[in-house]
């Protein structure tokens, strides 16, 4: 198995309640390594040439869970209810281990 970082942008929308949440937590079940948090509005990018905001759909929260391969991964995001909204979307990244 494998970790993957579930990274959430909600764009305009409120991204699901709490309720929502909780269930696609629990549908998740033993593949849920750590839920995460959500992140404040404001975001900062940093370069070679400085400090920027962060403005184009900026992330606004994460997750960690175990999967068998990115098509488990993407299969356990399609419940997310950020996909609910127009504008949520969910991207995904396989954790290499170190």
């Amino acid at each position: 198995m494998s970790k993957f970082v579930f990274i959430y942008y909600a764009g305009g929308s409120d991204g699901g309640n709490n309720e929502q949440w909780g269930a696609w937590f629990g549908k998740l079940g033993d593949k849920l390594i750590d839920g995460g948090n959500p992140f404040g509005e404001e975001a900062k990018a940093v370069n070679k040439s400085g400090v920027m905001d962060v403005k184009e759909m900026p992330a606004t929260g994460y997750s960690i869970i175990s999967a068998k391969d990115m098509d488990e991964a993407l299969e356990l995001s399609k419940d997310c209810p950020l996909l609910l909204s127009d504008d949520g979307a969910v991207c995904i990244y396989e954790a290499l281990p170190m």
